[in-house]
């Protein structure tokens, strides 16, 4: 099993890293002591959609869920109240449009990055690690690139940093980001969200974190086995 911390720079990497705001004229700074970057919570208004009903009703799923959000990713913050991400679109490692709702039945923990993002170089071999260790017909971590342009340059990037086991997820639009932003989950880049089996936003967090740690792997263990 690897050492988060073997992939994870140390937070002092991570101290005033600047996050470029290219998409949506947005600038933002995650300045982390603790290796990751939400300051406070957010009140995300979920719809009224039967989907959104229905996703939350899990809020107290979701307390618990991040309540087991310690050390490296204490940053995680429940959603308040759950809503469903089960129609956001990107495209898939075959190059095709799909949506979040093609993962049914898996959770997911979705994560948003750019090759400009220096916060998301330091974590992509984290994300790597934890798809390696955990990933199965029960959990996916699914990075999804938001470069514009066409592929060749985020191929190369993850290229260049060893990753192996993620899957190549895209959207060079920038409306993945926009939905994100528009709900009030993304202030800036990477932003990481943890989504059930059935599509619900269980919890969420702006900054980089270390998900290969043991304080992640907990997480994702507890996300698998908590009742609904």
């Amino acid at each position: 099993m690897a050492d988060g911390n073997k992939f994870f720079p140390a937070p002092r990497l991570i101290l005033a890293a600047l996050v470029a705001g290219v998409l949506a004229g947005a600038v933002a700074v995650y300045v982390s002591e603790s290796g990751s970057g939400n300051n406070a919570p957010v009140q995300v208004a979920a719809g009224d959609s039967k989907d959104d009903v229905a996703c939350a009703a899990k809020a107290d799923r979701a307390k618990k869920v991040a309540a087991a959000a310690t050390g490296q990713v204490a940053a995680l913050l429940p959603a308040d109240p759950p809503q469903s991400l089960k129609n956001l679109a990107f495209n898939g490692p075959d190059g095709k449009p799909m949506t979040l709702a093609d993962h049914a039945g898996k959770t997911v923990l979705l994560n948003l990055w750019a090759t400009w993002c220096a916060p998301c170089r330091a974590e992509m071999p984290a994300l790597d690690a934890l798809q390696k260790d955990k990933g199965s017909d029960a959990f996916q971590v699914v990075a999804v690139n938001v470069d514009a342009g066409d592929d060749a340059k985020p191929k190369k990037f993850l290229r260049d940093i060893g990753v192996e086991d993620l899957g190549f997820y895209r959207d060079a639009t920038m409306a993945l980001f926009n939905d994100v932003k528009t709900r009030g989950l993304a202030l800036g880049l990477p932003v990481t969200m943890l989504i059930d089996g059935e599509g619900c936003l269980i919890a969420h967090m702006n900054g980089p974190a270390e998900w290969s740690s043991p304080d992640a792997k907990r997480l994702i263990e507890t996300a698998l086995n908590a009742p609904d």
